[in-house]
């Protein structure tokens, strides 16, 4: 991955400025934003929905032979409304924006707070740094009633965090993905 060429902040959390510098790079920090205005925080960038899934079957994860397998899915459908309506229970979603990652930076996704006073949660992983891809995200609805997406909403919002030193950057079964 060819890192931005944008000046290296002091390590901590980066500001709406920095943030800014990172996505005018090549490439950008995060590509196909559907509103940057919108999208970017006081120190953060707000990643949205493009699809949802169901789980048809179980995975495994390390060790001997089956070794990793992520479980079958099955595409959730939105209504006419252009509205997912959920029952409770757990699906993925998936990210719309595709994530150039610098191997200077890492970052956390945390989920909007609107998600869990709704009843429900995102789970989320580190965004290593020198991931790209379109990450994805275990979303559970625990709210017994359900809860209504709209098909584009904001999930979560990446927070990035410069590094002390560059790495070599991340090599593993999702890059590119």
């Amino acid at each position: 991955m060819a890192d931005p060429q944008v000046a290296a902040p002091p390590p901590g959390a980066l500001g709406r400025a920095t943030l800014e510098r990172f996505l005018d790079a090549s490439p950008p920090l995060v590509e196909g934003l559907r509103d940057r205005a919108a999208q970017l925080q006081p120190h953060g960038i707000d990643l949205t929905l493009e699809s949802l899934w169901r789980f048809t079957d179980a995975g495994s994860i390390g060790g001997p032979s089956p070794g990793r397998r992520l479980p079958e899915r099955q595409l959730v459908e939105p209504g006419a409304d252009g509205w997912y309506t959920l029952e409770p229970g757990p699906y993925v979603a998936v990210i719309h924006e595709r994530l150039h990652i610098p191997t200077t930076v890492m970052a956390l996704a945390w989920p909007r707070s609107t998600f869990l006073r709704c009843g429900a949660m995102l789970g989320t992983a580190v965004v290593d740094a020198g991931y790209e891809g379109r990450p994805e995200a275990l979303l559970v609805v625990a709210n017994l009633h359900g809860i209504s997406l709209a098909v584009d909403v904001a999930l979560c919002q990446l927070v990035c965090f410069t590094l002390t030193e560059r790495v070599p950057g991340y090599d593993g079964a999702y890059q590119g993905r």
